[in-house]
């Protein structure tokens, strides 16, 4: 997994080699494909088209932005990207916004994320924290700045928040699971649609508390901790099995990507799209996320509208 550095990162693949394109027929595919949304998702989008570059033989270069599931949203639905990372589904309004301009999509989920709460590795007393403690910590107006205002027996110290700004699928998931209203959340904490600042935040201060998604917990966890979550059946902490299997509740969710169906109309997009289903059970877990069942896969290649290039199962 790269780090993300700027609201938009470009990674160009050249083949050089001659092999077989996705497509298996010997021909080059060739084209641009613009990529941008959730920083969640953005690994899994980026090893896709890294492993896209080097399977194909044609010239193919794909751009991927993390302006956040929201943002991403926006320029998907003005036209002017072929694919948005989302980490939730597309909501009503833009949904209206993409009607508007004509540009009709199919959603792929692609992955299971489970957002993790972490602080850092000085933190001895928050190893669980339940969602009722979570909520009054994230709730609008809510004035805990101390620790010792979370539980009683936690330390008098203070308390420092991390988490993803207002485009972000994240906050959006989070806001809507923990305190029952998306988008409704205190203001006053440090902010960023790219989880390398949360991450690097949570790092670096001995006061933290911070969410973000699984696979940059994963990246970095000798450097910080995970917080169980507490939701009414006992502590539970985020790994493969219990996001998988459920009980890491209420923070597990689904990672997803939509594709606007006319440019499926373009082979060197449609093979991306097909490759990016098939290789995913092999690469969201190289990742940090967890991969779905394998069947699931060519559930979501069947998604795809049969005008496409795109082999059906």
């Amino acid at each position: 997994m790269r780090t993300a550095t700027g609201l938009v990162l470009a990674t160009a693949f050249l083949a050089a080699c001659g092999g077989d394109r996705a497509g298996g027929d010997g021909t080059g595919v060739s084209g641009a494909i613009a990529v941008d949304g959730s920083s969640t998702v953005y690994p899994i989008t980026e090893a896709v088209a890294e492993e896209f570059g080097l399977e194909t033989g044609g010239d193919v270069r794909v751009t991927v932005g993390v302006s956040g599931t929201g943002g991403g949203f926006k320029r998907f639905c003005a036209g002017e990207t072929d694919i948005s990372n989302a980490s939730r589904p597309i909501k009503e309004s833009e949904a209206a916004d993409c009607a508007a301009n004509g540009v009709e999509y199919t959603e792929l989920t692609v992955g299971i994320d489970g957002l993790t709460v972490a602080v850092n590795n000085a933190n001895e007393f928050a190893q669980c924290l339940t969602v009722e403690e979570l909520r009054s910590i994230w709730e609008p107006g809510s004035t805990i700045n101390n620790w010792s205002q979370v539980r009683a027996g936690f330390p008098d110290q203070e308390l420092a928040l991390y988490g993803p700004g207002t485009n972000s699928g994240t906050f959006d998931y989070f806001t809507e699971e923990v305190i029952g209203e998306q988008g409704a959340s205190r203001g006053d904490y440090t902010a960023s649609e790219d989880d390398n600042v949360l991450v690097q935040g949570v790092e670096g201060d001995p006061n933290a508390l911070g969410y973000f998604g699984y696979a940059y917990y994963i990246e970095n966890a000798e450097r910080m901790k995970a917080v169980g979550i507490d939701s009414g059946n006992g502590c539970v902490l985020p790994n493969d099995q219990t996001v998988a299997g459920g009980t890491y509740t209420p923070l597990s969710r689904p990672l997803m990507i939509y594709v606007n169906n006319a440019k499926l109309q373009q082979p060197h997009v449609a093979e991306f799209v097909r490759f990016y289903l098939e290789s995913s059970a092999e690469l969201v877990p190289q990742v940090g996320y967890v991969a779905l069942e394998a069947d699931r896969y060519q559930q979501e290649l069947a998604k795809l509208p049969q005008t496409t290039g795109v082999t059906q199962p």
